[in-house]
């Protein structure tokens, strides 16, 4: 059965948190979870957990793509050196503070 992933985002005042979290889940089963925070149309993401068992299955890669559809600039905050492969895949650029940003591509409005 093929399920696709949903997002939910947990609202900050019910996490008594600084951060916005968000849940990864296919179908029932949670496959992840994604910490950052959200400023109008910029989102800076401290960190992305695909839970062990479920990685190398491309939901890193989909919630990635999501949140491109949804904020205009994206800060992946603090890269670690093994995982600059994958932002750079994913259209970003080193902003040479150890971040790697991504901004929608001007054009006509979503």
């Amino acid at each position: 059965m093929n399920q696709e992933l949903t997002f939910v985002l947990l609202p900050r005042d019910e996490q008594q948190s600084a951060f916005d979290w968000m849940n990864i889940d296919r179908g029932t089963t949670r496959v992840g979870k994604a910490r950052g925070i959200i400023d109008g149309n910029r989102l800076t993401i401290c960190s992305i957990n695909i839970f062990p068992q479920f990685e190398r299955r491309g939901y890193g890669r989909k919630t990635i793509k999501m949140f491109q559809a949804h904020f205009d600039r994206i800060v992946a905050d603090r890269v670690r050196y093994k995982a600059i492969g994958f932002w750079k895949k994913m259209g970003f650029h080193n902003d040479c503070h150890g971040n790697y940003v991504w901004k929608r591509k001007p054009g006509p409005s979503r």
